[in-house]
């Protein structure tokens, strides 16, 4: 940690900001924990399954062997050979999360990174959670190299695995190494480029020790056949090399590199190298690359945002010299300083105890203390450079997602989606001492998780609590009590169901209220239509001519969502819906916001009840993987709980059924599987999309919801 401390300004093309992404159990941690190691940033190895991770840092993660939260940690790694070689790289390094329930993480990790490695299982190749992160990182235009680890496994298959990143990713994928030997065998990687092969010493555990081999006979003519591929795609990037090609004569290793590295920062290739974290092999020649290939906030050069005040594009440099600017993208409830801030810094420097502009909230913050994160543990600074990921400590108002700048040169930078939740659980406390507690600690986990929603439900009395999934809710429950000390009941999980409409309708609201003194008097006419899936609600103000005053529509607007919010089918909440105000009446002294408010949200519901009211369910991607025997009883059970079967792929001797299921029919699925097929299978679950609820099965759903609060009115 020292060596920061001593030189904070660190070259900005020196600099690597990465993240490791993968499908869960491809080995993202085992792989950070090993470069941490080399680095010399830890001084044993970590384990997953003995808790000893330096990234997974909190109990539940130890104690599940799962990552739960992106972790932060900086180190220094120094090429030994290539035009990095002597020269001291800065890779400030995130480690995110590979479950599906913890998508946000991944989500708001790679918007603030410049360069991703993506780590795939040798054995199962692209997996589905695998095809999620790389189209996250597609989004956000985030460079990457590609490392199939678990060499050593039993039915590894480099090959096989590179032929999936082409076909499932649509990547432009060449190896850059490929590997000594497989499974059992597998003893280190030949370098494509230097045509060299290193063997790990098998005596030394740590993986440190390597040597340079000869490449056996057997590798010769898959060397040739890939080097040549490499440099072929390498030379038709750039014209100065392409003409050497074609000409026949030899390129430079160096030109070779430095033409790569170019190519890997414009997407025309992605490096893909072969290794063992777990046995310590091949991690070495990783950082050589991430170093070597994967830009730095100088290939990048600058940021585009809008300014505030005229919408219109800013640049800004990513340079110390540039008005400051970052991007806030998570929040931490931290035991020990409170509400933590990690920021992006883009461009000029940060300094503790300066005011800054929030864009995104119109506010203004002050600045507290400045933290260097090292996963749990911190080291204060006193100003954070561009290029930098830091910790900020004091900043009230700021969400995930919103731009902090200089005061003077303000700019709002793209900010972060998220996807809704899926699932529901109601949840209450356990005694009148955390009533109070519960309110306070789910307001702090929702300021941390924006894919966690909370809602009171008026009818109960009830708290709703919405995620991404079972496991989702389940940690965040177990964490209000292990941090929060809130004793609370939960609920069996409930299904994010939605409602919209199919058809246009026309409805009137008028709210009249006369009790002596001033009365009420609000009147609209509203037309609503149905909109896409997927493209959320729309609201337009048809008045002509003042019918009603232009201080009441705003107010309408506020009656419709409300009502949206607590449904008119099932009491679910309502989407993708078009609202438009056409026509109405006011009185000049009656007329009031809370009157217009109360006529919008009776003109909605006369409006949607004539307008074809259905009810859309969650949809889950399900990819099931079963030993071949048991292919008949596990599709005739998925196919009774409507699925929609799209195929079947085989991997070594095992198949793997890929469906679109309801999330409404695969409660408890995990438990049927194995005892279909005597714990072997397992399954995969992402949220796809929202689709129609059956006729026959939405009336079931209506009935039990309304039987329910018919029996706690009574």
């Amino acid at each position: 940690m020292a060596a920061i401390t001593q030189n904070r300004q660190y070259p900005l093309e020196r600099i690597r900001n990465i993240g490791i992404i993968a499908h869960i159990d491809a080995g993202k941690t085992t792989t950070t924990e090993r470069i941490l190691y080399y680095t010399g940033k830890t001084y044993k190895l970590g384990d997953i399954d003995a808790g000893t991770t330096v990234t997974d840092w909190m109990a539940q993660e130890k104690e599940r062997g799962i990552t739960i939260v992106s972790a932060a940690i900086t180190t220094f790694w120094t090429p030994a050979s290539g035009p990095y070689k002597d020269i001291e790289a800065r890779i400030n390094i995130i480690d995110t999360p590979g479950h599906v329930d913890f998508t946000a993480e991944v989500e708001r990790s790679l918007r603030v990174l410049d360069g991703g490695v993506t780590v795939l299982d040798a054995e199962e190749g692209v997996q589905s959670q695998s095809e999620t992160v790389w189209r996250q990182a597609d989004k956000y235009q985030v460079p990457r190299i590609c490392f199939v680890n678990k060499m050593d496994k039993m039915g590894a298959d480099y090959f096989a695995t590179l032929k999936s990143i082409r076909d499932r990713l649509g990547a432009p994928a060449y190896p850059y190494n490929i590997p000594l030997g497989k499974e059992n065998d597998f003893k280190g990687t030949i370098d494509l480029l230097t045509q060299k092969a290193y063997a790990w010493d098998e005596a030394d555990e740590s993986g440190m020790k390597f040597t340079e081999v000869p490449i056996p006979d057997s590798a010769k003519a898959d060397v040739e056949k890939y080097r040549h591929e490499l440099v072929e795609k390498i030379a038709e990037t750039e014209d100065s090399l392409i003409e050497k090609y074609l000409a026949g004569e030899e390129i430079a290793v160096d030109d070779l590199k430095k033409a790569l590295r170019q190519a890997v920062i414009d997407y025309k290739i992605v490096p893909v190298l072969a290794g063992s974290s777990l046995r310590n092999k091949g991690v070495q020649p990783l950082l050589d690359a991430i170093v070597e290939f994967l830009p730095s906030p100088v290939d990048i050069s600058q940021v585009k945002g809008a300014n505030p005040k005229t919408n219109e594009e800013e640049i800004r440099r990513l340079v110390p010299e540039a008005p400051f600017c970052g991007l806030a993208f998570k929040i931490q409830i931290d035991t020990h300083v409170g509400k933590l801030t990690y920021v992006r810094v883009y461009s000029g420097v940060l300094k503790s105890g300066t005011s800054v502009a929030n864009t995104t909230k119109h506010d203004k913050e002050r600045i507290g203390r400045l933290l260097l994160m090292h996963a749990d543990k911190r080291e204060e600074i006193t100003e954070a450079y561009a290029g930098e990921i830091i910790g900020v400590v004091g900043l009230k108002s700021t969400g995930t997602g919103d731009t902090l700048c200089d005061e003077n040169a303000p700019i709002i930078l793209e900010s972060i989606s998220f996807p809704d939740p899926v699932i529901s659980l109601a949840i209450e406390p356990k005694t009148k001492a955390d009533q109070e507690k519960l309110g306070y600690a789910l307001g702090r986990l929702s300021e941390e998780d924006p894919t966690f929603r909370i809602k009171g439900d008026p009818e109960t009395g009830q708290t709703i609590i919405s995620g991404m999934g079972e496991l989702h809710l389940e940690i965040l429950v177990d964490r209000m009590k292990r941090e929060f000390n809130v004793a609370a009941n939960v609920g069996s999980p409930q299904v994010a169901y939605r409602e919209t409409i199919k058809e246009i309708a026309r409805g009137e609201g008028k709210y009249i209220r006369q009790s002596g003194g001033r009365g009420q008097y609000g009147h609209c006419l509203l037309r609503v239509e149905p909109r896409s899936r997927g493209e959320g609600y729309l609201y337009v103000s048809e008045i002509k001519g003042g019918a009603i005053p232009q201080e009441y529509i705003p107010s309408i607007d506020k009656g419709i969502k409300e009502k949206m919010e607590m449904g008119v089918m099932a009491g679910y909440p309502m989407v993708d819906i078009k609202a438009a105000v056409y026509d109405g009446s006011y009185h000049d002294v009656d007329s009031s916001d809370i009157a217009f408010k109360i006529a919008g949200s009776m003109a909605f519901e006369e409006a949607v009840k004539k307008a074809s009211l259905v009810l859309l369910e969650p949809i889950m991607k399900v990819e099931v993987t079963i030993p071949e025997e048991f292919m008949g009883d596990v599709i005739g059970d998925l196919s009774a709980k409507r699925a929609q079967i799209h195929g079947s792929d085989h991997r070594g001797n095992s198949v793997i059924i890929n469906a679109l299921v309801p999330l409404s029919e695969m409660s408890g699925y995990v438990t049927t599987l194995r005892s279909m097929t005597q714990g072997r299978g397992s399954v995969y679950m992402e949220p796809s999309h929202y689709e129609e609820v059956p006729s026959n099965i939405a009336d079931k759903i209506v009935a039990k919801v309304k039987g329910e609060s018919v029996t706690k009115e009574s």
